[in-house]
C-alpha cells in the first residue's frame, strides 16, 4: 500500500499539485518532479546553502524542509526572480560585479540576499555578509557578492525587489 499523497504546492506564484512520500523533501521535488534544477543539491544536511529557496520571503534549506510542510505557503525559487523575461536586479548585480564564479552557489545567494532587502532595504556590510553566512562559496572570498548585494542597495530607487 502506497503512502503518497498528493500535496498542492505554490511555487514561483503557480500551483502545482503532486504526489510525494511524507519524507519527500521540497528539493526533491523541486528537481525532481518539478524540473526546476537552479535549485542545487549539495551537501544534504544544511550546511551549505545551495538548496536555498524562499518560503513566505524566508530563506530556508530545501533539503532539510518536507515537501508537505510547504503546502499553503509561497515558495520561490531563482527561476521565479525573472521580471517578464529580463534578469532579476540582483541577477544582474552577480553578473556586472563578476561574483560568479562556478555558479553552483549563485541561487541561493542570490535568494538569501532578496530575503535580506525585502526586510531590510539598506543593510550595511555586516547585514549582507550575516544574511549570506549559511551559503558557502568555495571559488570566492565573498568580496564580490557582497559588492554586487550593496550595487543593488545603492541602486534601490531604480529597483523592485
Amino acid at each position: 500500500m502506497s503512502s503518497k499523497k498528493l500535496i498542492e504546492l505554490k511555487v514561483n506564484g503557480e500551483p502545482r499539485e503532486v504526489l510525494v512520500e511524507p519524507r519527500t523533501t521540497l528539493l526533491q521535488v523541486l528537481r525532481e518532479d518539478l524540473g526546476l534544477t537552479g535549485t542545487k543539491q549539495g551537501c544534504n544536511a544544511g550546511d551549505c546553502g545551495a538548496c536555498t529557496v524562499l518560503i513566505d520571503n524566508h530563506p530556508v534549506v530545501s533539503c532539510l524542509t518536507l515537501a508537505i510542510e510547504a503546502q499553503g505557503k509561497e515558495i520561490l525559487t531563482i527561476e521565479g526572480l525573472d521580471q517578464q523575461g529580463r534578469l532579476h536586479p540582483l541577477q544582474q548585480a552577480f553578473i556586472d560585479h563578476y561574483a560568479v564564479q562556478c555558479g553552483f552557489c549563485t541561487p541561493g545567494m542570490i535568494l538569501s540576499a532578496k530575503a535580506l532587502l525585502g526586510r531590510n532595504s539598506h543593510p550595511t556590510e555586516e547585514e549582507v555578509r550575516e544574511a549570506i553566512s549559511g551559503n558557502l562559496c568555495r571559488c570566492t572570498g565573498y568580496v564580490k557578492i557582497v559588492e554586487a548585494i550593496l550595487a543593488v542597495v545603492n541602486d534601490r530607487q531604480k529597483v523592485s525587489i
